[in-house]
Order: C-alpha cells, then sequence, then structure tokens
C-alpha cells in the first residue's frame, strides 16, 4: 500500500497548479482543476480516499472541489454523499456555522430537513487542509446534526499552516504534503 500512496502522492504533485495571490496578495492557492481532470489522477486519488474511510456510512464533500471528490467517493464506497454547502446557497431551514479563514471569514450549512444524518458514521472528504477552519467547521456542524465524524481525508495538507492541529483530535489523511 506504501507504493501505492507514493504514486498517487507523485500523481497530485506533478498534476497541481500554484497560482500565486490568489484569492488575495501572498496566499498560494492550489489548484487542484489539472488532477481533477486527469482520468489516472482522478481514478488513483479516488481510490486512495476510498481507502481511508472504510467504515464510513455517507460522505460529506466539501463545497465545492470536495463535491467532485466525495461523490467520486461516495460511489467507490457504495455509499451516499451530503454536499456541505457555503451559506446562501440552500433553501431554508438549514443548519449553520460560521468560522475564520485565513483569508476571512465563512459560513457551512447543510439542510435542516429532508436528510437525517443522526446516528450516520461520516467521513469528510476536501481538496487542501490549509489552516484547518473549514474541516473542523464543518465537522462541528455534521455533529450538530447528530451525525459521528469518523475521519477526514483531503488530497493535499499544507503543513506549515498547522491545520491538523487545529481539527485534533480529528483523524486526517492526507494523500500529498507541501
Amino acid at each position: 500500500m506504501s507504493g501505492d500512496i507514493a504514486r498517487v502522492s507523485e500523481l497530485v504533485r506533478k498534476l497541481i497548479r500554484e497560482v500565486p495571490d490568489f484569492p488575495e496578495p501572498g496566499v498560494q492557492f492550489k489548484d487542484l482543476t489539472p488532477l481533477l481532470a486527469d482520468a489516472e489522477g482522478l481514478g488513483a486519488v479516488t481510490d486512495a480516499l476510498a481507502a481511508t474511510a472504510a467504515d464510513a456510512d455517507l460522505v460529506a464533500g466539501l463545497d465545492a472541489r470536495g463535491f467532485l471528490l466525495g461523490a467520486a467517493v461516495a460511489t467507490r464506497l457504495g455509499v451516499g454523499v451530503l454536499a456541505v454547502r457555503k451559506g446562501g446557497k440552500l433553501p431554508p431551514p438549514v443548519h449553520s456555522v460560521t468560522y475564520q479563514l485565513e483569508y476571512g471569514s465563512a459560513t457551512l450549512e447543510i439542510p435542516a430537513d429532508g436528510i437525517d444524518i443522526a446516528g450516520r458514521n461520516v467521513v469528510i472528504i476536501d481538496d487542501v487542509l490549509a489552516t484547518g477552519g473549514t474541516l473542523a467547521a464543518a465537522s462541528r456542524l455534521l455533529e450538530a446534526g447528530g451525525a459521528t465524524v469518523r475521519s477526514a481525508a483531503v488530497v493535499l495538507e499544507l503543513t506549515a499552516l498547522g491545520g491538523r492541529e487545529v481539527v485534533a483530535p480529528l483523524q486526517v489523511s492526507s494523500l500529498h504534503t507541501v
């Protein structure tokens, strides 16, 4: 398995694009769009993320690239996917949480009715773990809805920003770190 992880990590490294000063000066945005558009890369990442989530019966994909990855992982696992949306994108009623980003604040929402997550074992899927604010907020939001957040998995972890410490004790798997 370690050979598979090394191969996936190398694919991620080769296929991500770094965009300086986006969305604001000083931020080095990691664009996974080329990885998602590459059949081998997407397949390898999907398999690797799914391997970390074997005990989940629901995948929560974080807005927006986490939707794509989460849906692919849920399909591999044979479970459903819940889109955790940015504020203002869902019709009421919603459960929401507001949190701080490295460059501002944001709100996450999930439907307050129509989807019962109480008692579900959830894995959170996202593209990047940076400061940990989004992942921590999503975990709080899902747990407030009655779910048990088993773990989280990301494609890329920016270790210098300390996100893993922010989300502790949540178990986080990352496929590539910088």
